[in-house]
């Protein structure tokens, strides 16, 4: 990570126990572990949170798929069979033994082991400052079940004591309604003991725990829960909307980076640590060089493998004066006129790419394989994305407040068309539905699209092949059902 280095000693991680590159829901433990050799000094616990740290770094592939599974993009690529997990996922066709939900679902359990072997000892060496190692791992638990909960629903949960070789046959998937309540835990005692702004860039802070908080409060339909929270990181912490003009239209820029907007960041760095055997172990964004324009030559961007292309209907969403769009879409054809680029037509083209994610210039000493070393950090959380999701909980709270809630809206709606002429002036359901509206456009190509849609109820209107009552959720990921000895039930209908 920039600032946050996530480059540690192999022996920590044979004490960590399980490396980046596993993906099964438990592995073998090394033999060189010791815990009476570890966590004796404030440097082991350090050294553990940031191995925790590092599989963040995996979640490139939550926010691709959360793009290509809605109807904001398709898969794209080479061909109809290039990464065909992909390509399953766009059509809505994916079963159990798609390996990249495998991959998902084995890289944020390798997370939340790697948080509870902190946790396990928490309480072995005591040292100044522990209680900020401790709030942070709470916060990386809490970050990684909830995107297991989100993609799969009911989860096993372990919680302080590592996921260990065995413990298959006794762990049983556990109602998502407890894994929430274990998140909220986690999240509420981080979000009371981080300061809001850390010494150290890229570390987990106070608004980053309130703003995951009010955002699963909001995935749970707690409105009321989410506003307080919520209303308390807008009016207090220290974030805001980045509203200069050129800063705005290059957010998403290297050089703006871990800006007064950016609420969580996972960073990425162009250090070398990758192959396409191993993508979790990259240091850099895997999803940018996947998002490229393929067979790019041109200015500003290079080339990448043409996955996660936009379509028509996400850019015709934009209104007529909303900046956003030269923000979010290359239209590859219009800069290819203007600049002179030339580039080659992938499966699917459609003309369009997601111009927040691809992979930019960089200088001749650039290290690392530029397919998967692209240091683009990813914004996990936007101010913009609280204040949106601030807006739907006091719209739909129980009492609601939408005079609060068109006040959120439309500082985001400000921002974007630089005026005051496009406020919306909506309550009760139309309301809803414009902050739906602007959801979509304000994030997309952020990986957020798919989720909304289906916490909202509106998936299977918008999402072609998806089905009621199955595509909901993802699969569990057929081998994982074999290795629990079959105890485990799969998802409906798959």
């Amino acid at each position: 990570m920039k600032k946050l280095n996530i480059k540690f000693l192999a022996t920590i991680m044979l004490l960590v126990g399980l490396t980046a590159c596993s993906d099964d829901f438990v592995n073998v433990e090394s033999q060189a572990e010791n815990s009476e050799d570890y966590f004796n000094s404030e440097e082991d616990y350090q050294n553990a949170l940031v191995g925790a740290y590092d599989l963040l770094q995996s979640t490139y592939l939550n926010a691709l798929l959360g793009e290509i599974a809605s109807d904001n993009t398709l898969a794209g690529g080479e061909s109809a069979t290039d990464v065909i997990g992909i390509q399953e996922v766009d059509d809505m066709v994916h079963t159990p033994v798609n390996q990249q939900l495998r991959d998902i679902w084995g890289w944020m359990f390798s997370g939340v082991n790697r948080t509870n072997y902190i946790l396990e000892f928490q309480d072995k060496t005591d040292f100044a400052g522990k209680d900020q190692v401790i709030a942070q791992a709470r916060f990386l638990r809490a970050y990684y079940y909830f995107e297991l909960v989100k993609w799969f629903g009911d989860v096993p949960l372990v919680v302080d004591q590592r996921i260990l070789f065995g413990d298959q046959f006794t762990v049983d998937r556990t109602p998502k309604a407890e894994v929430y309540a274990q998140i909220e835990k986690d999240l509420i005692f981080a979000a009371n003991t981080l300061p809001y702004i850390q010494a150290e860039t890229g570390r987990v802070t106070r608004g980053a725990a309130q703003a995951l908080l009010g955002k699963a409060y909001l995935y749970q339909n707690k409105f009321d829960e989410a506003a307080g929270i919520l209303d308390t990181l807008i009016t207090q912490g220290p974030h805001a909307l980045v509203t200069d003009a050129t800063r705005f239209m290059n957010l998403f820029e290297n050089d703006n980076e871990n800006s007064v907007e950016s609420v969580f960041e996972v960073q990425y760095t162009e250090i070398q640590g990758a192959g396409f055997d191993c993508l979790q172990c990259s240091e850099g964004n895997v999803a940018v060089g996947f998002s490229g324009v393929r067979g790019y030559n041109g200015q500003d961007f290079t080339s990448g493998f043409s996955f996660n292309v936009p379509v028509q209907e996400l850019v015709d969403a934009f209104e007529m004066g909303d900046r956003r769009i030269d923000v979010a879409i290359l239209d590859i054809e219009a800069w290819s006129q203007q600049t002179g680029a030339t580039f080659d037509k992938g499966y699917e083209h459609t003309g369009y790419f997601n111009r927040k994610y691809l992979p930019r210039k960089r200088g001749a000493d650039a290290q690392g394989d530029r397919n998967l070393t692209n240091p683009n950090n990813y914004r996990a959380i936007r101010f913009a994305d609280v204040l949106l999701m601030a807006a739907e909980a006091f719209n739909k709270s129980t009492i609601p407040n939408d005079v609060k809630a068109r006040g959120y809206l439309n500082q985001v709606r400000q921002r974007a068309f630089g005026d005051m002429l496009h406020n919306v002036s909506s309550s009760g359901s139309a309301l809803t539905e414009d902050v739906y509206k602007e959801r979509r456009v304000e994030l997309a190509g952020e990986g957020h699209r798919f989720f909304d849609l289906v916490r909202t109820g509106k998936a299977a209107q918008e999402i072609n092949g998806f089905v009621a009552g199955k595509h909901e959720l993802f699969p569990i990921p057929s081998i994982e059902i074999q290795l629990a000895g079959n105890r485990w039930s799969q998802n409906p209908n798959y």
